[in-house]
């Protein structure tokens, strides 16, 4: 199951960047493409995520490896929102990066 949720989160990185500079281009029907696709990718991460939780027992490191995921997630989501509608990122940048730390460490060292 890790390996299937590695490969979905690494291609939901992916798409994101392509999605990103779809929006950034103007190709508007293109980035919304990619973006729904995205959004699939979510529900894999979401799901082989909820399953690999079931395993550990609940514990209190894995449950805030999850919640930390949840906020990778939605800082995806929320950039590539803002970037489509033409606001500032900035703060969303940082909690992504901040995010993104925790949740590589803490997936990676448990």
């Amino acid at each position: 199951m890790g390996h299937i949720h590695i490969t979905a989160w690494s291609l939901a990185l992916i798409l994101f960047v392509i999605s990103l500079l779809l929006y950034k281009g103007g190709k508007e029907k293109g980035s919304k493409i990619v973006h729904m696709v995205l959004r699939l990718m979510y529900l894999a991460i979401i799901g082989t995520g909820v399953t690999m939780l079931t395993y550990t027992g609940l514990d209190v490191m894995h449950t805030l490896k999850t919640l930390v995921g949840l906020w990778v997630i939605a800082s995806l989501e929320m950039i590539l929102i803002r970037t489509k509608k033409g606001k500032k990122t900035v703060v969303l940048w940082i909690q992504f990066v901040v995010a993104l730390i925790i949740v590589l460490y803490l997936g990676f060292t448990l």
